[in-house]
């Protein structure tokens, strides 16, 4: 994809890549100069220090020996390999002896250090001059005479004392080091830049041209799915950076998003299909009791009928309701510690005299007392949704009919089991579809129901994080519903 400079430069990673690139430059150059500050000033001390040994050796020189002793070790110091700047004048500025051959004018009128750097000539270096760039005229001037006293060659630094027979001494040091280590530095410092500068096309070129495609590529998807297919997901390449945690998580979005449209589009289905009947059968009672003549007690049955027919109506409705709300993750109830053991006592109780009109035997086996994080009024609807089921379809047993409620604690899992020893649902698949909406198999028609409790049961272990399972009891059937351990601390 071609892009502009303008374009480039409005992309998170051009911007990134330029940040960063000022940045480190701003930082080697405050590095740099502070590195060659502080490396000047060391040599500079060190250059100062030198020079005042040298100074007080002299002293001590021509304390001994007078003005002929400090000439000699002036000379002879003068001689020896990479010397310092050794100078003795008379009061006039006269240079009688040492290694410099011409200074900057007025460098030795003043005692002290020199304020600023000046430039020198040392001794010789004319004549070295002229035999490394012979003249090819003898008749023409060579160009160290041409060269007037005070012109700029070296620099140098230097501590100037007036003897007391007003003659001058000046003793200094070449600054040449210091210049050379200026210059090293200026150099890495081009160098460094220039290196950070490739270094940062390349990192844009390779790193932020690879994140420009991996955002093209999301983006592409994105439009997909707003187009309106959301079976599209983001791309994952498995690199585990942050792309893919985005792309990840907004996948699991996708996910949430299309269950949520489906369970919408199952509840819509629901309640055209499922719901026509009751409502059909409401209209043709009322129409029934409409035509013809009948007396007060009939109209008072055939009311009686429509108001426990709506009821049932309504019941369906707040199940479908709820089981949405549920499955959204959304439910305005509150959230406490819950006694699973008190709940499976109060559920047994109520039931109890439901089982024993039904010749059902009613069993408990509470093996501790167990606490979860949960709702207890959700949690007590949907154990009464499954021992009411267990009740009603434990009667056609061979022997005699038993329904059992066990909590437990295996492993980390808390468990609460409602088992019967009824006919049971033998048929996997048919295990897994009585926890859809309105769903019913063929042997339980003729038991009165919607079709809604084992939805709702499955929704509200859902809304716990928890999950409800349908297992073969041989004979019978096993409801369990697992709920995750909960950390007193």
């Amino acid at each position: 994809m071609a892009l502009s400079v303008p374009a480039i430069m409005k992309t998170t990673a051009a911007r990134l890549s330029a940040l960063y690139l000022l940045l480190f430059a701003l930082c080697a150059v405050l590095l740099v100069l502070y590195m060659t500050s502080l490396s000047v000033r060391m040599l500079t001390a060190q250059t100062q220090e030198t020079i005042n040994d040298e100074v007080l050796g002299l002293a001590r020189a021509y304390q001994r020996g007078g003005l002929p002793l400090l000439v000699r070790v002036v000379e002879q110091r003068s001689r020896q390999p990479g010397a310092n700047l050794y100078l003795i004048a008379d009061a006039n500025g006269q240079i009688l002896t040492g290694n410099v051959q011409s200074l900057e004018p007025g460098v030795i009128e003043a005692e002290g250090w020199t304020t600023e750097p000046f430039s020198y000539r040392r001794f010789g270096e004319g004549e070295l001059e002229r035999q490394r760039n012979p003249v090819s005229d003898p008749n023409e001037p060579a160009q160290s005479e041409v060269q007037a006293e005070g012109e700029k060659g070296h620099n140098a630094v230097a501590l100037v004392l007036r003897l007391p027979n007003q003659m001058i001494m000046l003793v200094g040091r070449d600054l040449g080091e210091p210049e050379r280590f200026r210059a090293v530095i200026r150099r890495a410092l081009m160098l460094a830049l220039g290196m950070m500068g490739v270094g940062g096309l390349l990192i844009w070129f390779f790193v932020g041209r690879a994140a420009l495609k991996r955002i093209d590529s999301v983006s592409e998807a994105s439009r997909r799915i707003m187009g309106g297919d959301l079976s599209g997901r983001l791309p994952v390449t498995g690199a585990g950076d942050e792309f893919d945690r985005l792309s990840e998580n907004l996948n699991s979005m996708l996910a949430r998003i299309a269950t949520l449209n489906e369970g919408l589009k199952q509840v819509s289905d629901n309640i055209a299909h499922d719901l026509k009947t009751p409502l059909t059968r409401l209209r043709n009672r009322a129409e029934a009791t409409l035509s013809g003549k009948h007396n007060t007690s009939d109209y008072r049955q055939a009311l009686e009928g429509t108001i426990a027919e709506s009821d049932q109506l309504i019941k369906t409705f707040n199940a479908i309701l709820m089981i949405s709300r549920l499955e959204a993750g959304y439910s305005s109830e509150s959230i406490t510690r819950v006694d699973l053991a008190a709940a499976v006592h109060d559920v047994v109780e109520l039931y109890e005299p439901v089982a024993e009109e039904a010749g059902v035997t009613l069993e408990t086996s509470v093996q501790g007392s167990f606490v979860v994080d949960g709702n207890r009024e959700l949690i007590g609807q949907a154990l009464s949704n499954i021992v009411d089921n267990a009740i009603k379809y434990s009667t056609d047993s061979t022997t005699r009919p038993t329904v059992r409620v066990t909590l437990e604690r295996i492993g980390s899992e808390i468990r609460l089991a409602v088992s019967d020893n009824g006919q049971g649902i033998p048929d996997d698949v048919d295990r897994a579809r009585v926890t859809e909406r309105f769903v019913r198999l063929e042997k339980s028609r003729s038991q009165p129901g919607s079709g809604l409790g084992l939805s709702l049961a499955k929704a509200i272990m859902i809304f716990h994080n928890g999950r409800l399972e349908l297992l073969p009891g041989n004979p019978g059937l096993s409801v369990v519903m697992s709920f995750p351990g909960r950390e007193d601390r």
